[in-house]
């Protein structure tokens, strides 16, 4: 095992290590394949192959290793949040994605992605992205390595996320808007798919999350899994032993599924992946797919689909650009299917209520989309692991992008415009200043 966690020759077939009996490239039980035109048939095979070969390659993982660690800043470091530990009742490992380069564990993906195209002779990238901190990640090592990038973003998700999305055209992306159907990511990744089948010859396809046709869920989880390679080894030593949760958000899952991977033959530790609520379960606005969907193909692969009863996808809601997602990665599908792993939800108001609470107490500004596990964390901890539970609660990027949306959202009057003319601003005890909603006491 290398520095970075990339074993070269791991894995080649493509088939969940947890899965073993399963005979069928690509699939995880039930789930995962290549559901996709004929046209893309031959570019997933050649992928298929680059992969293996790159596995098989040291100089590969020793490149990619060294990215990482002097492009990335890895390893990120494993801290233990004693203020929200005290709050939740369970002592809270923060894994601290928000501290690698570019402020997300998205660079972990991106880089072995970028690498591998280079590999392939393919000079263009392209990308989808919510939250924008994909997107981001791509434009950097699309700068780093002299590649042409384009990165598809639904409208509704550029203007909750404006930063990213100048932060990607400073990098020297070209960032297309999309503005069918609900303009948040479903409708992103439907138009990155669209380019990479008319530009296939010359153009890779670098997926975001554990999603899609085979072997990008495989793939993505493979350079994801880093995370879970430095925190079990870094836990064993600051605390000892092996943590009692781990716990991450969940959205098409890459961040997830890297912190499980290496964690999923270790019976005694619960892996629960947080997914967004919304306005609530059974609401009608929600992501929270693996609670309320249906078996269903999506973007290239079978996994558990948000669907109506005539099989047509539903849209999802959720305040986080990067949660706000009708499906799920296939092996995530499978993990609950099997009970290996439990998924559980957090609203949009528990999101907001993780997000006030680690800025208070622990000085982090976080993401939103990690706020959500943060948000179940606080409401539910106490109660479904025990006083005292050992948690690792991966803090998969940092919460610049969101602090406009989140002010705007939950209403909060930061009193800027009172401080900077003489006056104190109105402070909510122990909260937000002037914040109705910070008042409250978490239910």
């Amino acid at each position: 095992m290398t520095a970075a966690g990339f074993t070269p020759g791991a894995h080649r077939s493509g088939a969940s290590t947890t899965d073993p009996g399963d005979p069928r490239e690509g699939y995880f039980g039930a789930f995962g394949g290549q559901f996709v035109p004929e046209s893309l048939s031959d570019a997933l095979a050649r992928l298929v192959d680059a992969w293996a070969d790159a596995q098989a390659d040291p100089a590969f993982g020793e490149e990619l290793d060294a990215l990482r660690r002097d492009y990335g800043g890895r390893p990120t470091p494993l801290y233990l949040a004693s203020r929200l530990s005290e709050e939740a009742g369970v002592e809270v490992w923060l894994k601290r994605e928000d501290l690698a380069h570019t402020g997300s564990h998205k660079l972990n993906n991106v880089v072995g992605q970028a690498l591998l195209a280079k590999r392939m002779g393919k000079p263009r990238v392209i990308a989808e992205t919510g939250a924008g901190q994909h997107g981001v990640a791509t434009a950097t090592a699309a700068a780093l390595f002299g590649l042409r990038c384009t990165v598809y973003m639904g409208a509704e998700d550029c203007r909750r996320q404006r930063l990213n999305v100048v932060r990607m055209q400073l990098l020297g992306a070209e960032v297309v808007p999309v503005e069918s159907g609900t303009r948040t990511l479903k409708d992103a990744i439907n138009e990155a798919m669209r380019d990479w089948v008319t530009n296939v010859d010359d153009t890779h396809y670098l997926i975001g999350s554990a999603m899609g046709p085979h072997p990008f869920p495989t793939m993505v989880r493979e350079l994801q899994k880093v995370i879970s390679v430095e925190d079990k080894e870094q836990f064993a030593a600051q605390a000892g032993g092996v943590p009692d949760a781990v716990l991450a958000c969940v959205g098409g899952g890459s961040n997830a599924i890297g912190s499980f991977a290496e964690w999923i033959e270790v019976p005694e530790v619960r892996l629960i992946g947080v997914e967004a609520a919304g306005e609530g379960v059974g609401s009608g606005r929600s992501a929270a797919t693996i609670s309320e969907g249906r078996e269903a193909v999506l973007h290239g692969s079978r996994s558990i689909v948000l669907v109506d009863d005539d099989g047509q996808v539903r849209p999802a809601h959720s305040v986080s650009a990067g949660l706000d997602y009708p499906g799920v990665g296939p092996e995530h599908a499978w993990l609950a299917s099997t009970g290996r792993a439990q998924y559980v939800s957090a609203t949009d108001a528990d999101a907001l209520e993780g997000f006030r609470r680690t800025c208070e107490l622990e000085g982090i500004i976080p993401a939103l989309e990690p706020a959500h596990a943060v948000g179940w964390l606080l409401r539910h901890g106490r109660e479904e692991l025990g006083e005292g539970a050992r948690v690792i609660l991966t803090m998969s990027g940092r919460g610049d992008k969101d602090v406009d949306e989140v002010v705007e959202v939950a209403g909060w009057d930061l009193g800027v415009a009172k401080a900077f003319g003489g006056g104190e601003p109105d402070r909510a005890p122990g909260g937000v200043a002037g914040s109705d909603v910070a008042a409250e006491e978490p239910a």
